[in-house]
């Protein structure tokens, strides 16, 4: 069976693409259904994109690449797109995007603009082996407990990275991108939860409150999440990005107030009152008791000096702390790393030494903030390989 373009994963980008690829189209995919991670994302309302993507929302060794993409297909694009579907959405913090009713309809208007597009989708189908042809490339597959083989002349790569396995995420991406000679940059876990040893946290599982997370430069002011195994919610899940093993990641408990001037004022009015009491009114009780036992504060208020409340003052706002590991893929949002950019056009995402064959959406060594950046990327690169494409026939 002969295609003009086969696009490997019934994702976000590989349906995107399949949309904008022109005429004979079949996507692959393994799964049972299509947009799987579309359908779980936003707690079932899909944050499908967000107001203010642009290139500095992203990470990747080339911080330039992902800009060419962006530009030509922006959020306002998709967002013109889930208009003309009736798809009702909601702004949350910070420019996130989400449906109204659910993420399913996202996946739906996925579906239909591909049925429009001609494309063909065959789900639980396995990939057996790649190879290039003298006029593009030659799939073996098993779909539907038979062997097929089809041919094409582009081949495109959306098959996500490594994050969720459960869901059936795998490193085919990556092992097509060696078996054609391209590199592969260091991947990890991103947008993840930190741990801690020993149950560290375990007494505070459950306690949230807004934070200012920093590390290796990057800050984040946003919730934090205490857990059983350590640190979550929207503030570390995005300082973990820039994380690695070994480092600290510092935590402002006061991100938006001045802890010293308030304790100063309380000291003024209830000086009577224990430290570790005045604490669990400024902050969740559970926290400030555990710091309380932590830090070993002791006394009244009226016992501290200027230059001690200073001191707590500055730990409070400058915790540091040093997770010793992350949940790993098991929870990632995202995968770190991927395809290296060098390899690819930034202007189509077809790699530079084999002609036909194009990278787009997770698996590419471009990974976003979360809050919708990353549906955004797929989007775009889905649009970049397709049209290219398109514009070829």
């Amino acid at each position: 069976m002969q295609y003009e373009t086969i696009i490997l994963g019934a994702g976000a980008a590989g349906m995107m693409c399949a949309i904008h690829a022109g005429r004979d189209v079949l996507v692959l995919d393994h799964a049972k259904a299509p947009g799987e991670k579309i359908r779980i994302s936003g707690g079932g309302r899909c944050n499908f994109t967000n107001m203010h993507a642009g290139p500095g929302n992203f990470l990747s060794s080339n911080p330039h690449f992902a800009k060419s993409a962006l530009a030509r297909y922006t959020q306002w694009d998709f967002l013109d797109l889930v208009g003309r579907h009736g798809i009702a959405w909601h702004e949350k913090t910070l420019g996130q995007l989400f449906c109204d009713d659910s993420a399913k309809q996202i996946v739906a208007m996925l579906l239909d603009e591909m049925a429009q597009a001609g494309a063909t989708m065959w789900l639980r189908s396995e990939i057996t082996s790649v190879e290039k042809t003298e006029d593009g490339f030659r799939l073996l597959i098993e779909s539907e407990g038979k062997r097929k083989t089809v041919t094409c002349r582009n081949l495109v790569v959306a098959t996500g990275g490594k994050s969720i396995p459960k869901m059936g995420a795998t490193g085919l991406a990556y092992d097509i991108a060696r078996q054609f000679g391209l590199t592969i940059t260091e991947t990890r876990p991103g947008l993840v939860p930190l741990t801690f040893p020993d149950g560290r946290f375990s007494g505070l599982s459950g306690v949230s409150l807004p934070v200012r997370a920093t590390c290796n430069g990057a800050s984040f002011e946003e919730a934090m999440l205490f857990t059983h195994r350590g640190l979550s919610g929207p503030a570390v899940l995005q300082i973990s990005s820039y994380w690695r093993e070994g480092d600290a990641i510092t935590v402002n408990l006061f991100p938006n107030s001045d802890p010293y001037e308030a304790l100063r004022a309380q000291r003024q009015q209830a000086g009577r009152k224990n430290l570790s009491t005045v604490l669990a009114q400024m902050l969740p009780s559970r926290l400030a008791e555990y710091l309380s036992s932590e830090w070993k504060l002791t006394g009244n208020l009226a016992d501290q000096s200027d230059a001690a409340l200073a001191a707590l003052c500055e730990r409070l706002t400058g915790w540091e702390l040093v997770p010793t590991g992350s949940e790993g893929y098991r929870t990632a949002e995202v995968t770190l790393g991927g395809v290296d950019t060098d390899g690819l056009s930034s202007k189509t995402m077809m790699a530079k030494a084999v002609p036909g064959l194009y990278f787009i959406g997770e698996c590419v060594d471009v990974t976003g903030w979360l809050g919708g950046y990353n549906f955004q990327w797929a989007w775009s690169s889905g649009v970049a390989a397709g049209t290219a494409i398109a514009a070829q026939a």
